[in-house]
């Protein structure tokens, strides 16, 4: 096959953070870099008006050729809107989305010095530079408005070289990238994902505007309220060091940091001072960045009112799930419950200009509206559907839990107890139909943190997450949980404590109170002791999960130690491939660690970009960090199965966005397209699985929510 490595740069005065869709509507190629198979790399200026060389004109038109990009939805977008080029998606091949498939960064730059890219075949330094120049507008004040090749000649030379620096760096990279998850059926949901992403969301931009302007309003009323609060010491409570100054000189209250988690938790205080509490609620409200999610949807939505490019194929880290891009569907602000049933009379609110007037907290109602901002198109609706605890019938299915198994055919199948009940039922050796709704909460939080070898730390994102006041469940809770699983607990927390002196020659000085405190993770005893017990009466109903944790950390140490050797791991085979880890997963698709190594103490590592500091770094891995990739990995499968299937059969259904395990549909507003009929494609078992069993329920609408 002929192939074609192809590269744009632009200009464009629409900011590129506004999304590629809405940046090519205007956009304007400057250069166009290429070279044909092998053969030598060229650049065709664009602005010189000379017409497009032969060559690269017979290459873009014959089906035959294979058209390579590094972040193909940004080059094929651009030359659709600015040269009228068209290419089917089916002939693209993108070296960014194959790296992310394979666990590696998207960078063209990172790529050739992880791959090990002769230098005289790498991206050139300046490029950054001369992006600078010539492909965004210059800042005002400056002589000319924008640089060409007329008023920095010799700039724009070095970027003609910079062009076709980027073609030999991204056909280097083709030919080193690996290709186990970007061929057959990936490949065809890389390009469904394409198709989704240029289908896009329609949206309803007089909400957006009027969010906007209400939050506006309600920030400077914050800003008045903050400073009535403190006599003008705090001009308003977003200013952090002057807050926690404030706080702690009139009050005396110190705190470690403003995240809203901790303020959440000092608020609950029945002894903290009224002043205070109000500053604090104050500071979670003025904090929110809501108004940047309606402002994405304005400044992102083409011409037809669509915004597009929500979706990044495989942007999570190593499960190859999908990340969310512009409005960040994937981070939405989850609404609470006494919100959920006012939403369209809120969003009506908002439009007529009162929300103030009929709720009290315009924040918490704006953060709550924003999925509302996608609407189906006239004539349509959406149906929505969501995979039923994927990951917990997932995991339970990977390690053969098989009593949890069946007490998921039995719950699908109405004869069997809701599984949140059923853990903390199990947990506390009661029936399932004895366990109330709070008590099932501590179930849900149980069953979500726990699996991945999760512990107190986990069991408290959780609990936040769903809003568990912690010193009511420690009430609850500690009564009955057995004394010799409290023992352990205790023991547990006497060791954190011994852990937590400092050595002074060979003696260990006591723990202070602020280690105390760390040790604790900022929560009393009694919380720490109800948490590390659920933890250990969790475990002590997963034999086979738990034992997994384990197994895993031993097969991947082996496989790491003797490369050239297949183990197999229950349902999965694990392998070392040259310099990567794999782990095949049950769908053939492939978890990729980069890199990794053993050290002598046994502990694994490998190369990634870290999620939180998000530099290419090596990171240190576990059995259950293991299990929790692969689980999430193999539940992905599931959703990308379902939505091949869905598209595949000419449904009527066009898949619109797809947020963890929920598939955003829009279908024509007719009965024949339901919620139901949804549910059922989307829970149709993959042949790679055939006993495992799935659920899923949804709704529908003509405004997104969250059901």
């Amino acid at each position: 096959m002929t192939i074609l490595f192809a590269d744009v740069e632009t200009y464009c005065e629409t900011p590129i953070d506004h999304g590629v869709y809405r940046y090519a509507e205007t956009a304007e190629v400057l250069l166009f870099g290429y070279a044909i198979g092998g053969g030598p790399v060229q650049c065709w200026d664009v602005t010189t008006g000379d017409p497009m060389p032969q060559d690269l004109r017979a290459a873009l038109g014959d089906p035959s050729v294979e058209a390579v990009f590094h972040r193909a939805l940004f080059d094929r977008v651009v030359l659709r809107h600015a040269l009228k080029i068209d290419l089917p998606i089916e002939r693209i091949h993108c070296t960014h989305d194959r790296a992310l498939a394979h666990s590696l960064p998207g960078s063209l730059d990172k790529l050739c010095d992880i791959l090990g890219v002769p230098q005289d075949q790498r991206k050139h330094k300046t490029g950054k530079q001369l992006i600078q120049l010539f492909c965004k507008p210059r800042p005002n004040g400056h002589k000319f408005r924008r640089a060409t090749r007329l008023t920095h000649p010799a700039e724009w030379a070095q970027f003609i070289e910079y062009s076709k620096g980027d073609i030999a760096a991204m056909r280097a990279i083709y030919h080193k990238l690996p290709r186990w998850n970007y061929q057959g059926r990936e490949l065809d949901l890389w390009r469904l994902d394409q198709r989704i992403n240029d289908r896009g969301v329609y949206v309803d931009r007089d909400l957006a505007r009027a969010a906007i302007a209400a939050i506006t309003a309600e920030k400077n009323r914050l800003e008045c309220e903050a400073q009535k609060l403190t006599s003008g010491a705090v001009r308003a409570t977003t200013q952090r060091d002057a807050l926690l100054a404030h706080l702690l000189t009139r009050y005396g209250v110190a705190l470690p940091d403003t995240q809203a988690s901790t303020l959440e938790r000092r608020i609950e205080d029945p002894d903290l001072p009224e002043p205070v509490r109000e500053l604090l609620l104050n500071r979670i409200q003025a904090s929110s960045n809501t108004a940047a999610k309606y402002a994405r949807v304005l400044n992102g939505v083409s011409a037809d009112g669509c915004l597009r490019g929500l979706l990044q194929f495989c942007g999570a880290s190593r499960t190859g799930r999908w990340a969310g891009r512009l409005l960040q569907p994937q981070n939405l602000f989850r609404p609470p419950k006494h919100l959920k049933e006012l939403i369209e009379p809120g969003i009506a609110a908002l439009k007529a200009g009162g929300a103030d007037l009929a709720f009290g907290n315009v924040t918490e109602l704006v953060a709550s509206c924003v999925r509302g901002s996608i609407i189906a198109r006239p004539g349509n609706k959406l149906v929505v559907s969501d995979l039923a605890n994927i990951e917990g019938r997932m995991a339970a299915w990977l390690a053969g839990e098989e009593w949890k198994l069946k007490a998921f055919r039995e719950y699908d199948a109405g004869a069997g107890p809701d599984l949140y009940k059923l853990a903390y039922a199990r947990s506390f050796a009661t029936a399932p139909d004895r366990v109330d709704e709070y008590q099932r909460q501590i179930g849900k939080v149980q069953e979500l943190m726990l699996q991945y070898e999760g512990g107190v730390g986990a069991f408290l994102t959780g609990a936040d997450t769903y809003n568990i006041n912690l010193e009511e469940m420690a009430d609850k809770a500690l009564g009955g949980i057995p004394s010799d699983v409290l023992a352990e607990a205790q023991g547990f927390l006497d060791w954190l404590y011994s852990q937590a002196g400092t050595m002074d020659g060979n003696k260990r000085r006591p723990p202070t109170e602020e280690q105390k405190l760390k040790a604790r993770l900022g929560v009393s005893e009694r919380v720490f002791l109800t948490c590390d017990s659920l933890k250990r009466l969790w475990r002590a109903q997963h034999p086979a999960i738990v034992s997994y944790w384990g197994e895993l950390t031993r097969t991947v140490q082996r496989a790491i130690d003797t490369p050239g050797n297949t183990f197999a791991c229950r349902r999965l085979v694990i392998d070392l491939a040259g310099n990567w880890l794999r782990i095949r997963l049950p769908s053939g698709r492939f978890l990729c660690y980069p890199f990794p190594k053993v050290n002598e103490h046994g502990e694994i590592s490998y190369m990634g970009v870290n999620q939180y500091s998000r530099k290419w770094e090596r990171i240190k891995t576990y059995g259950g960090k293991l299990f929790e990739n692969i689980t999430q990995a193999a539940s992905r499968d599931v959703m990308a199965h379902s939505m091949m299937h869905i598209e595949g059969k000419d449904s009527g259904y066009k898949i619109v966005m797809t947020v963890h395990d929920e598939l955003v549909t829009e279908a024509p507003d007719s009965p024949g397209f339901n919620a139901q009929d949804l549910s059922a494609r989307l829970a149709t078992v993959p042949s790679w699985a055939p006993d495992l069993p799935l659920a899923a329920d949804g709704f529908e609408a003509h405004r997104y929510r969250k059901d």
